[in-house]
Order: C-alpha cells, then structure tokens, then sequence
C-alpha cells in the first residue's frame, strides 16, 4: 500500500510540475506576443502614413519584439536628431510626431557645459548590405553590450546607456538587430536629407 502511494505520490508530483512548465511557457509566450504586437503598433505611430518596413528575408516576430525594444528604450532619444517632427513636441503640449524623416540617424550633438563637443550619436539605420550602423550582429551585440567604440577599440562610448543594455538577453538584443535591419536607410551627411 504504501509503495502505490509513494508511487502515485510522485505521478502527482511530476504532473503539477509538468502542467507549471506549460502554464508558465504559456504566460511568457503572451507576454512575447503582446510585446510583438505592441511593435508593430508603435511602427504604426512612427511612420503614420503607410510606410511598411522591410520584411523580406526577416523573422516577422522579431522585428515586432526588436520594434517594442528599440522604441520604448529611449534609442530615439539620442538617436533621432530633432526628436520631434515640427509642431509635434509633447514635451510642448504638441500632438507627439516621431521625426520619421531622421528617425535613427544619429547626428545629436552631446557637449561639455563649456560647449565642448564629446559625442555625436552613430546613425544607426542600415547601411547599404543593410547592416545597422555597419556592423554584424556580432559586432551590434559587443556594442551593446560591452560599449566599445566600433571606431576605435580603444574607447568607451561615454554617452550611450550600455551598461542598462548589457543586461538585455541574445534574443532581445538579436531581436533590436532584426528590427533596425527593415527601417529606411538614412543617410548622415548634411544637409540631413530623409530617410529612403
């Protein structure tokens, strides 16, 4: 008797366990789905007017996660130079407009308080092979993760927030990758034209 009980003690065991495993993959995949439907929605509010993003050749569901990623982590904030498209300021009580023109092309300008000039944030829109900034997505993820200048592996880059994104996980700074590989190539000589 009591070797049944032991014995279905451990089956019940072993199914509480199993059915946890489920129910939490469960939950994280709608969390992941959520997320990825959240991208495709800030894309949406980014580029108003219709633009589609290129897709060909890429993982639909991690453009939409490196889209929630890369938008809600303040990367337009020294990415994107004005932030705000004209008259669409909120900070100004105006109706909030991503500058799509510019959107991820760098050229914010970080100075000293004596107006000394200590960075200009790196264009991070495809290149021509469509690499984001130039660089592999190995090159992307020792960026992100390790803040060494791509430029000169001597320097640290003293304004980009790399020690929050050293945190992220292989698949979430791949998913940012993948997402930065479909938006609209911007070039970063002046006068500054938009992005195609």
């Amino acid at each position: 008797m009591e070797k049944h009980l032991v014995v279905w003690s451990r089956i019940f065991l072993a199914a509480v366990l199993a059915i946890s495993a489920v129910l939490s993959t469960s939950a994280a995949r709608a969390d992941d789905e959520s997320q990825i439907k959240q991208g495709f929605e800030i894309i949406k509010e980014i580029f108003p007017k219709g633009f589609t993003l290129n897709l060909a050749g890429r993982n639909r569901a991690l453009v939409g996660l490196g889209s929630y990623l890369v938008n809600t982590t303040g990367c337009n904030d020294c990415h994107t130079a004005p932030n705000w498209a004209t008259g669409h300021n909120p900070f100004m009580g105006e109706p909030e407009q991503v500058n799509a023109a510019r959107y991820l092309a760098g050229g914010r300008v970080f100075t000293t308080s004596t107006g000394a000039v200590i960075a200009v944030s790196a264009n991070i829109t495809p290149d021509a092979s469509g690499n984001p900034a130039g660089l592999t997505l190995g090159q992307f993820i020792n960026v992100m993760r390790t803040g060494v200048d791509p430029d000169d592996p001597n320097k640290l880059l003293q304004v980009m927030p790399w020690p929050l994104y050293e945190w992220k996980t292989d698949r979430d700074l791949t998913a940012m990758y993948e997402y930065l590989r479909t938006i609209p190539s911007c070039p970063d000589t002046a006068p500054n034209p938009p992005c195609k």
